[in-house]
Parts: structure tokens; sequence; C-alpha cells
């Protein structure tokens, strides 16, 4: 656990001690408004950057990622298999961390931690079709409408991605700079978090005491789950449409496991993946195409917990999502994961699971408390996220039977 992610973390365990101390005390009522304050534009603050940096990085991600697709069929191969894991791992968390809501929900004490106001009810699935094309966005990013906003910058990226090569380099210069620009303004925010995650923590150990713990521990659970579950269907694809048993596909991913499991970096795993190739029947030239290129845009395991993530905060809410409404989240946990494409995980964190309960019309205020706790969910997004990299490697480099060192099991 680096510094950053320790002092915030000291921050929400503060915050749920003072508040639950405080709780029934005389002097709660204004510490909490002064709290609830600081809270609220600490939140605000973090908000206000998401609409450029998605859009942005979404831009810039299309574009660099339809670069390397024109230059290599094995690049294309690899992008036509992200997509594909990428909806469906996330279509998969959405009904899986759906069900799982249902059989061991979050209880009676998600009342005590929703803040005060009306509780905001899904829309439906027409109503959603109906507004998937924004006729201004503009003002859809006013109005923080992250659906037709990703939709318009999915439009725009690919439509960027054919014009001339000189425009393009252009295009990306300036999204580029508006991206970086952003991040600057989301690590001066991120400075200041352990006060932000403490004065919103105190309203809820105000309100809910020691029954936060229990919830963030099933919360942790939840999302867990979710990687897990990802992590099982790269196993599953490789046998199906790899053609290779899982023990020789466990045997070959085992090593890379490990260090994902250490360093929680999908990058610094990169060195071990590609020794990993042999294993799997992969050419080393293929494997130093699929590998850096997984690693820059594919996330599947966080793309699918944050779909978790978001359907965890509207259990909390009350909010019982239909099945339209579950594809419209996963569809736009898996466009928005490419939001996340070199940025650091408590940027990331916001940058690709906000829009997403904006997506659905989730409220966004518990999620920084939710960040204090990421570093055990993210061993899990980081070892789903390095199989399903090699899952990929094995499906869009795997040789040809006739040229395949050693033969094939299952």
């Amino acid at each position: 656990m680096n510094r950053a992610a320790l002092r915030i973390l000291c921050g929400l365990a503060l915050g749920l001690v003072g508040g639950s101390i405080m709780a029934g005390r005389a002097g709660a009522t204004p510490i909490l408004a002064v709290t609830a304050s600081i809270g609220r534009l600490w939140l605000d603050a973090l908000t206000m950057t998401v609409v450029p940096l998605v859009f942005s990085l979404l831009v810039t991600g299309i574009l660099g990622a339809a670069e390397d697709a024109r230059q290599s069929r094995v690049a294309l191969r690899a992008m036509l298999w992200f997509a594909a894991l990428l909806a469906g791992g996330c279509l998969a968390a959405a009904m899986s961390t759906t069900l799982l809501l249902q059989l061991w929900p979050v209880g009676d004490a998600a009342a005590s931690l929703r803040p005060e106001g009306a509780v905001p009810a899904f829309g439906g699935a027409a109503d959603w079709i109906s507004g998937i094309i924004p006729t201004n966005p503009i003002k859809a990013a006013a109005e923080t409408a992250m659906v037709p906003l990703v939709v318009f910058a999915l439009f725009f990226g690919f439509a960027a991605a054919r014009i001339p090569a000189e425009l393009q380099r252009a295009l990306q210069l300036l999204f580029r700079a508006i991206a970086e620009t952003m991040l600057v303004v989301v690590h001066w925010v991120l400075i200041v978090a352990p006060l932000g995650v403490f004065a919103l923590a105190f309203g809820l150990g105000v309100r809910a005491g020691a029954d936060s713990v229990g919830v963030l521990v099933h919360y942790i659970v939840t999302v867990a789950s979710a990687c897990l579950l990802i992590l099982i269907l790269a196993y599953a694809a490789v046998f199906v449409f790899g053609r290779l048993s899982p023990l020789r596909f466990a045997k070959a991913a085992l090593p890379a496991q490990i260090v994902a499991l250490s360093t929680q970096s999908s990058l610094a795993t990169l060195p071990a993946m590609i020794e990993a190739a042999p294993g799997l029947s992969v050419g080393r030239a293929s494997a130093g195409i699929i590998l850096p290129l997984a690693v820059s845009i594919f996330r599947g395991a966080s793309a699918a917990a944050n779909i978790a993530v978001a359907l965890y905060l509207a259990a909390l809410y009350g909010q019982v999502p239909s099945p339209g409404m579950l594809v419209i989240g996963a569809l736009a946990a898996a466009a928005v994961s490419l939001a996340a494409v070199g940025l650091p995980a408590q940027v990331s964190f916001f940058a690709t699971i906000g829009p997403v309960c904006l997506a659905l019309g989730v409220p966004v205020e518990l999620l920084p408390l939710l960040l204090a706790v990421e570093t055990i969910p993210d061993l899990f997004r980081t070892v789903g996220n390095v199989t399903a990299d090699m899952a990929v490697l094995r499906l869009a480099g795997r040789e040809k039977p006739a040229l395949a060192a050693g033969g094939e099991s299952g």
C-alpha cells in the first residue's frame, strides 16, 4: 500500500471512529454541518473533472488503438478479442453482481449510510434508448449525461480515426493536453483526499456507527467476486476458443499471476507475461505486439469491477436495476474503461466508476469512501486483468498447429 492510499485509509478510519463516538451527542450536529460542507466541496471538485477527462481520454484512446490496429493484423485480432471479452465480461459481472446482492443483500445497515435527501430512481431502458444520441453534446456535458456523452465521444473518436494523419495528430495533441491538464487538477484534489474522506466518513460514522465496517467488508467481497468471475471466464474462453486445457493455461499463467499479486501492476507484470508466451504456443513476436497493447487499453477485470461498484452503490440506495439498465451499465463500463489508459489507480477509480454511476443515475457521494478500501479489491483487479491479458495472448496470437511448439491438450 503506497503512502497516498495509507493516508486516505487513515482519513476513513478516523472519520468513522470520530463519527461513531459523536453519534447521539449534542455537539454532533454543528460538527456534522461543517464536515458535510467540506466533504461536499471536495467531492464537487473531483466530479468537475470527470466530463473533460473522460471525453479526452476516450478520444485519444480510440485514435491510438485505431493506429495500432492498422499497423498489424495480430493487433486487429487482439482488438476484436478485447471488445468481445470486455462486453461479455461486463454483462456477466452485471448479472452475477445483481444475483449476489439478491442472495446476500446489503442489509438494514444500508439505510443509515445514505445521505439525507430523496433516493433517486432508475430510469427505464426506453428512456435511455430515446436519449442515447445527444442532440446537443454540450448540453449533455453540462448536465453530466454520461451515456450520450460517451456515445458522442465514441463517434467522434472513430470518425477522427478516418481523417488525414496530420489532422489526427493535431487532435491527439489537443485532447492529450486537455487530459493532462485535468489530471493535474485531479492530483491537486487528491492531495487533500484524506481530509475529504475524513469529512465524508464522519457523517457516515454518525449515521451508521460500527455497521459501516460490515458494509465495507461486504463491498470488498462483492467487487472481488466480479474480478474472480472474469478470471474464470478467461480460463473458459481459452479452453473453448483457444483450444488449450485449463491446466496448461494455469501452469503458464501462474508466474505472471504471482507477480501481479505482489506488484498490483499489469505493466510491471509485462515481462513475466512475455516469458509465458512459449508455454501458450505463442511466438515472442506476436507477444511483443499483443501484450503491450493489452496492458495499455484492456482492463477486463477492472471494467467488470467498475459495474459491480456502481451496482453496489445502487443497492445501498435501495435501487433495483431492470435488465435493460444492467445492459446499459455494462456497456458503459466497457466503453469507459478506455479512459483508464495510463492513469494512476486513485485517478482511474473516479475516472471510470464515476461515469458508470452517472450513466445509471446512481449518486456518487459514497464513492470516495470506497476508494479508501480499494487496495484489497485492486489485488483481484490486477490478477484478473493479467489473466485476461494472457487469455487474449493465446486467443489472438496462437500459432497454427503445424507450427506450434509442442502439442495442445483440451
